[in-house]
């Protein structure tokens, strides 16, 4: 880990000098853990993973993982064009997990919501839909925790907003969500790999295996659940219609 942690100082070190991309390959060529290596690898499908959950109903252990993955990621300054990928994945992703959520709403109806929502929150989120339905899907979409995102999203299907309206407003909404994260990372970089040296040398791995295991076991449960959700509202539904 002494090589890791000198090799990412001298990143840090080098920063001003426009060659970030370049001396992180180095940082991570010259380790030998290819465990290190492939965690480091799979950030982006990892954080097209985590997009999905954290703009659907299936609540994260961690609120904002997403964000936090972003800034992580574009703190190495890969160059533009990875940067752009990052944002085009993060956003579609959370697309991906909106359109879910707005489908299980409409499917559901006011009775799954009611399931799902306090009572307090529940006639809030409803009167900010009906009088205001494209504010009341673009600031949660925008703004962090502890703003809730997934009542809005539901009551949008459950209130049958307009599907094409919903999602325009929902993802442009992520991804000016996505694109402050993503400035945040890439401007205060330096300082983000600066603490990574510092923790590196005895906690690297250790650190990188269990965030990896808890963000794919909180996935994999965060998809089985929406899953789940989704059947189980479909089969109410045909034996309402039935």
């Amino acid at each position: 880990m002494t090589l890791l942690s000198n090799a990412i100082a001298r990143a840090v070190s080098t920063a001003s000098t426009g060659r970030y991309a370049e001396t992180l390959g180095v940082v991570l060529g010259q380790h030998s853990s290819s465990l290190l290596h492939l965690f480091f690898s799979l950030g982006l499908f990892g954080v097209f993973l985590v997009s999905i959950v954290d703009s659907s109903f299936v609540p994260l252990p961690l609120p904002g993982l997403t964000d936090i993955m972003i800034v992580l990621i574009a703190a190495q300054r890969t160059g533009w064009p990875h940067m752009l990928l990052l944002l085009g994945i993060c956003t579609l992703g959370s697309a991906i997990g909106g359109f879910v959520s707005y489908q299980v709403g409409q499917s559901g109806g006011m009775g799954f919501l009611e399931k799902r929502v306090p009572p307090k929150v529940l006639k809030r989120v409803t009167r900010w839909m009906e009088e205001h339905a494209i504010l009341a899907v673009a600031l949660p979409a925008i703004l962090p925790p502890p703003m809730p995102l997934s009542p809005f999203v539901l009551a949008a299907g459950v209130l049958n907003m307009s599907r094409r309206k919903f999602m325009i407003t929902f993802t442009l909404s992520r991804m000016a969500r996505h694109a402050i994260a993503l400035a945040l990372g890439i401007h205060y970089g330096s300082a983000v790999l600066r603490m990574w040296a510092k923790f590196s040398q005895r906690w690297a791995e250790p650190v990188l295996i269990v965030l990896w295991v808890g963000i794919l076991v909180s996935c994999g449960y965060a998809f089985y659940k929406m899953y789940n959700t989704s059947k189980t509202v479909r089969v109410g539904q045909r034996q309402v219609a039935g």
